[in-house]
């Protein structure tokens, strides 16, 4: 069995290549022998990391050609039908799925998130596009929901994000008692509003009690770079993890505090793998459904106004309960991490 693989790889983001490398496990663990060709970015890269063939994402006779000889394509996860960036999303995901099409080879819609589709032509598109699939699966309620009323009649499976399938790194959490950290995950986002100093205020506020700063960059030098300024606003000094850190270390770096404040989403994800409670700072709907079915907090948008203190108070009420707050997230977490890999075998299964 052949399959392409389609998403957002091969752009040195953390969050999308742990779905790459969560989608890749589940896919051989569910048939060992299987081939895969990732359409990437970096397709040398792709292809020595993962251990798989791997095509220049941009050259379309290339992608065609690779199409052609599998037995499907997957196209997933992450949030690959949005238009919030701009039209080309929707246009190259679809057209990559339309390309299976064309060459009449079945094309699955993998664990994504769909959306923000605001322009009536891309909603039409997403809703053709997805109707075709030979399954059908999303991440959240918010998704499902989105392509109804796109007018989606397809079934819709809702599925966990494949990244909750990942095994935890070895190596055990610090022992109580040690060094507290706070792990962070910031990005730039464009807002009216000053969240980067908000963050910073709320920051130095948690280090005044001891807790050491720990950035963990999530999309290579633009994170660094985001959690630079916040540090630099900062009047404690700071941990910047390397941006480039492998996928296993930066679960591991998450594993080793007490609490992850996040704006990437895998970020959240990585914490959840580990049994790290959050706070979420939002910039998008993605954010606030991971945090609803996780029941952890969401202190902020940094799109809308909002104060320091906001932030410290979900802060300290998460530190004052983690393991009331530990509980709310494995209520979900503890059957997710295990559906998780299921996707994979719903693929394979409606091959073989």
């Amino acid at each position: 069995m052949r399959l392409v693989l389609s998403g957002y790889y091969g752009f040195d983001n953390v969050g999308d290549e742990a779905i790459l490398f969560s989608i890749i496990s589940a896919l051989r663990e569910q048939q060992p022998d299987i081939e895969l060709t990732v359409l990437s970015n970096q397709p040398e890269k792709t292809a020595e990391t993962y251990q798989v063939d791997a095509v220049d994402r941009w050259k379309l006779k290339d992608v065609s050609a690779a199409i052609k000889r599998s037995d499907g394509v997957i196209s997933g996860g992450g949030s690959l039908l949005q238009d919030k960036t701009g039209n080309r999303s929707v246009v190259y995901y679809s057209g990559i799925m339309w390309l299976a099409k064309l060459h009449k080879k079945p094309f699955f819609v993998y664990a994504q998130g769909i959306g923000p589709v605001s322009k009536g032509f891309n909603q039409k598109i997403v809703k053709s596009t997805v109707s075709k699939s030979s399954l059908l699966t999303v991440r959240d309620h918010e998704s499902e929901e989105l392509l109804k009323q796109f007018g989606v009649t397809k079934e819709i499976k809702l599925v966990p994000d494949p990244v909750l399938g990942i095994t935890r790194p070895n190596g055990s959490r610090q022992a109580e008692g040690e060094i507290k950290r706070i792990a962070v995950s910031v990005r730039d986002w464009p807002s009216d509003y000053p969240f980067k100093e908000e963050i910073a205020k709320a920051l130095d506020q948690v280090a005044d009690r001891g807790y050491i700063i720990r950035f963990i960059p999530m999309h290579g030098e633009h994170d660094h770079n985001a959690s630079k300024d916040v540090a630099d606003l900062m009047r404690h000094e700071a941990e910047i993890m390397p941006h480039d850190g492998e996928i296993q270390e930066k679960i591991q770096w998450i594993e080793d505090c007490y609490l992850l404040v996040g704006m990437r989403l895998h970020a959240l994800i990585f914490a959840a793998v580990v049994d790290i409670p959050f706070v979420a700072l939002s910039y998008d709907p993605k954010i606030d459904s991971f945090a609803s079915l996780c029941k952890q907090p969401v202190a902020a948008h940094v799109n809308e106004k909002w104060e320091a203190i906001e932030l410290v108070e979900a802060m300290n009420k998460q530190l004052e309960d983690l393991r009331s707050a530990l509980e709310k997230m494995k209520e979900y977490t503890d059957r997710a991490k295990e559906e998780a890999r299921h996707t994979a075998k719903l693929v394979v299964d409606s091959i073989k």
